[in-house]
């Protein structure tokens, strides 16, 4: 067994696993009220549907899952823009995988791409710059996506651009800030959710402080998580505890990687690079203010909304009726909830981005929602 693996299944040992959940029980016995946990990011959803963490918690613990799925999260209008890009003659639109499915107001780029638009899905970013390389002729716009974890490799994209002097590439900018998502969740006074358990890459990136304004503001509790069966429970568990000494405070589970700084280099360059936008707006979340990057001054040459301005769409697209991606997003349901979920959408034929995306929870809930728990020390049919 590899060294990586092997710190993986340390992390996955079911008797641990078991001995953090009879703890839990133990002392969530003496909550005085339940506790609304809102794991903010996907990859957390999935790590508790997959090993069937909530089959192991009190009725006095929920979880409640959050907007930290950036494809999510992503209003049918950016889509748009993208398909209106792609369907110019001289422009090759360039997105991440995951975008390829997600529904815009009429069309996805997948079905943007049967009709005859130039839309190329990548996995690697670095892709971009050899992709504008050898297409000279063409305008290719990167269409960029992400929370803080993934914006600082568009920031190098943007930065070796300019270097290489790479005249037709573009970047059609979404990303988007964690904190500001979470003020918003705990604005709504019809939220449930009274602690959060952190995310694990965002804050490796951004250090775990940027919570530290929310706690204060809210009065309510902070676990920065690893990704893995014990760091999610080990998250529950501090949870608890606060709510046991009426504490509201930011801690980190997940010291291994997490610090209270973060990558100081990777923030630099961001910086250096992106501006906080006024406002932005989220799916589910509506317009949220100072939420969201644009490209400086410096780099606005490149800014694909500044110049295909002319040919993008500006109508706000709700989604459909009867989904209820918009109300997960935001804690306020769960997938079960929605009425299509499972049947009309699934990852197959999504109706909305919530089960179109790897860390979406409906995807989650429909890839693992069945199972009461996977085995913590090998993997299963659907890996």
């Amino acid at each position: 067994m590899s060294v990586a693996a092997n710190l993986y299944q340390t992390y996955r040992r079911p008797d641990v696993v078991k001995a953090l959940a009879d703890k839990i029980r133990q002392r969530a016995a003496q909550l005085s009220e339940p506790l609304y946990i809102m794991e903010v990011c996907g990859g957390h959803t999935h790590t508790i549907m997959k090993y069937g963490l909530k089959q192991l918690l009190p009725e006095s613990l929920s979880f409640v899952h959050g907007p930290g799925c950036p494809v999510c999260v992503m209003p049918k209008e950016r889509i748009d823009h993208a398909i209106a890009l792609a369907q110019l003659p001289d422009v090759m639109l360039v997105c991440l995988g995951d975008m390829i499915r997600v529904p815009g107001s009429r069309l996805s780029l997948a079905q943007c791409r049967a009709e005859g638009g130039h839309v190329v899905p990548i996995y690697d970013p670095m892709d971009v710059l050899k992709i504008a390389k050898e297409n000279p002729s063409k305008q290719v716009v990167y269409f960029a996506i992400g929370f803080e974890t993934t914006t600082p490799m568009t920031a190098v994209l943007a930065d070796l651009a300019e270097r290489q002097q790479i005249n037709n590439l573009y970047f059609h900018i979404n990303h988007v800030l964690v904190p500001p998502a979470m003020n918003a969740v705990m604005a709504d006074k019809r939220t449930p959710v009274n602690a959060f358990i952190g995310p694990s890459h965002v804050s490796a990136v951004t250090g775990s402080h940027i919570y530290q304004p929310i706690v204060e503001q809210h009065q309510v509790p902070v676990v920065v998580a690893g990704f893995e069966p014990v760091d999610v429970l080990e998250s529950v568990l501090m949870l608890v505890e606060q709510a046991l000494s009426h504490q509201a405070t930011l801690e980190t589970q997940y010291s291994r990687v997490v610090t209270s700084a973060g990558n100081t280099a990777a923030q630099a360059f961001v910086d250096n690079v992106f501006a906080v936008r006024d406002t932005f707006a989220w799916r589910g979340l509506g317009n949220i203010p100072h939420s969201a990057l644009q490209l400086r001054d410096a780099y606005a040459h490149r800014d694909a909304e500044l110049r295909f301005a002319a040919h993008l769409p500006h109508d706000h697209q709700d989604d459909h009726k009867a989904c209820r991606c918009g109300d997960i997003l935001r804690g306020l349901a769960t997938p079960p909830d929605c009425k299509v979920f499972g049947r009309a959408c699934k990852p197959t034929r999504p109706m909305g981005s919530c089960m179109v995306s790897s860390e979406g929870a409906c995807n989650a809930y429909y890839r693992y929602g069945a199972i009461e728990s996977v085995s913590l020390t090998g993997g299963n049919e659907n890996e």
